[in-house]
């Protein structure tokens, strides 16, 4: 019995380490839609977008942040649809320069949980975030809110796994921005990256990073 428990402490150990590394950066989805990568049919399938908002949608990324993305949608899709279909397809924030409105936009979000995004900035991983927030809310709800943020990623010393969990970064992207390292300024990730990928998926990547 006591050779069992401790077995599935390890185990259970195990799984919080391949799970929630403590280094991460971008919050884990749970079947969360980037609406930057996501293809059409991902899109059509979601609650509230009709053929015309999903060939918007696509002709207008990348989007530099969610307020741009809701800039669009608003105008189309009444707010309570809006909040059913940002709990399934969103743009993650950045923890330490999102504004106010911007992290408003996150579903059942109010004003007391955005004064403790603000209070603990700046975030260097999500196990900061993770810690801070659940002081407030569950492990169930704190999961749910992770998904909506990540924290800029050293753009010089980010591991292969942490650049993965950046959406859309495919083994190729992640190659070439392992392979111009270091990086003295943004200006120079741009004028690297943009020899793998397109000006505007550099843009939209440039978003998760900073050089440190």
């Amino acid at each position: 019995m006591k050779n069992s428990r401790m077995l599935n402490i390890l185990v259970g150990g195990w799984l919080l380490t391949v799970t929630a590394p403590l280094n991460a950066q971008v919050g884990r989805h749970q079947g969360m839609i980037e609406p930057n990568v996501a293809d059409e049919k991902e899109l059509a399938r979601l609650p509230h977008l009709n053929p015309e908002l999903v060939k918007g949608i696509v002709e207008r990324r990348p989007y530099a942040n969610m307020l741009e993305l809701h800039k669009f949608l608003s105008s189309s899709v009444e707010t309570k649809q809006l909040n059913e279909l940002y709990s399934k397809m969103f743009i993650q924030i950045n923890l330490n320069t999102a504004p106010r409105e911007e992290i408003m936009l996150i579903p059942g979000m109010g004003n007391r949980m955005v004064r403790e995004f603000l209070e603990y900035r700046p975030y260097t991983a999500m196990a900061q975030f993770r810690k801070e927030i659940g002081k407030y809310v569950d492990e169930k709800e704190v999961a749910r809110l992770e998904q909506y943020v990540f924290v800029p990623i050293n753009l010089n010393t980010a591991s292969d796994e942490t650049l993965a969990t950046i959406p859309g970064a495919t083994p190729q992207v992640i190659r070439a921005v392992k392979d111009a390292r270091p990086y003295k300024d943004m200006e120079q990730f741009r004028r690297e990256i943009a020899k793998s990928v397109s000006a505007k998926e550099a843009l939209r990547l440039e978003r998760y990073f900073v050089i440190k």
